[in-house]
């Protein structure tokens, strides 16, 4: 057990006014005597406990009423365990017991006999993919130790490869968990996608390609396919598709200006794919103005489209 479980069991034993002492904590945790003692230590030095020894009860009580520990019936935290459970669902990583388990210990230890905050909170991500546990297990393996990887992995084309990656971030986008790493084959940065990955092997190297903290490439350019900004896109919104984009951030360096009863968005691009089917999805509300290049593109699609549905 933990000490943050052996401090909130102790907490909750003097709210209820049964007077703990070390002896408490030994029995129920099977902790030594030293142990039981920096507990209750650190609950008195380093979290503020108004801690106080009854001698004729033989224990410890609180001096001021009312104190609470940190995060104690805090709103924030009990939103961001019932996210905890959540994300594992909608982003494929329901198998893994060791989630499932971190939530059970943080329900019992912050918010003992209340109700499961994840039956009163839902939410969704559409188009969710089923990560392999032990694929992902090995991925967090190999950025923790810093350790390359042997991947087989499968494109969005169904090509299969073979790449040795050094591993670089974890990445979920959009509720999709990816993985930047330096691809010895390409002998460049690559985003690999974790569901098209069929076997991630740990291989005792260690990597050659890390990424400093200070590094943006993650940041610099609009959405998952990454890379040096080639240039920088203006889209004309109009109608509701003004008003929503009025109140969205595509991207932390866009700009935003009304305009002729609409709204242009501009922001940094460094591959298009995602880009054209965000504008395609607001159909006639939303026209590419620059660069040229990606508005003639545009017009490719639409026509193709046409021509589809005039068959």
């Amino acid at each position: 057990m933990s000490l943050l479980e052996r401090i909130y069991f102790f907490h909750a034993k003097i709210q209820a006014g049964r007077f703990p002492n070390t002896t408490v904590l030994i029995n129920e945790f099977e902790i030594s005597p030293a142990t039981a003692h920096r507990d209750i230590a650190y609950l008195r030095d380093r979290l503020q406990a108004p801690l106080a020894f009854h001698q004729r009860k033989n224990g410890f009580f609180y001096t001021q009423e009312n104190f609470q520990l940190p995060f104690e019936d805090s709103p924030a935290m009990t939103l961001i365990l019932g996210l905890l459970g959540n994300l594992a669902e909608e982003t494929g990583l329901a198998e893994l017991p060791e989630l499932a388990e971190i939530k059970k210990r943080l329900q019992g230890v912050l918010f003992p006999g209340r109700r499961n905050i994840e039956d009163l909170l839902h939410c969704e991500w559409i188009e969710k993919e089923r990560i392999c546990g032990t694929i992902f297990k090995s991925v967090l393996a190999a950025l923790r130790e810093q350790q390359q990887l042997q991947l087989s992995y499968r494109s969005g084309t169904g090509k299969k490869s073979e790449r040795r990656v050094d591993p670089m971030k974890l990445v979920n986008y959009q509720g999709r968990w990816y993985l930047l790493a330096w691809c010895h084959t390409r002998g460049e940065r690559r985003m690999f996608h974790l569901a098209r990955m069929e076997e991630a092997i740990l291989t005792g190297a260690q990597v050659e390609h890390a990424m400093q903290q200070e590094d943006r490439w993650l940041t610099e350019s609009f959405g998952i396919f990454k890379g040096p900004v080639l240039y920088h896109a203006t889209i004309r919104f109009t109608g509701t598709a003004a008003e929503i984009i009025r109140r969205q951030q595509w991207h932390q360096d866009q700009k935003v200006e009304a305009k002729d009863g609409g709204l242009l968005l501009s922001l940094p691009v460094a591959d298009d794919r995602e880009l054209v089917m965000k504008v395609l999805q607001f159909g006639a509300e939303a026209e590419i103005i620059g660069p040229e290049a990606l508005r003639q593109r545009l017009q490719q699609e639409i026509q193709q489209m046409k021509r589809l549905y005039n068959q």
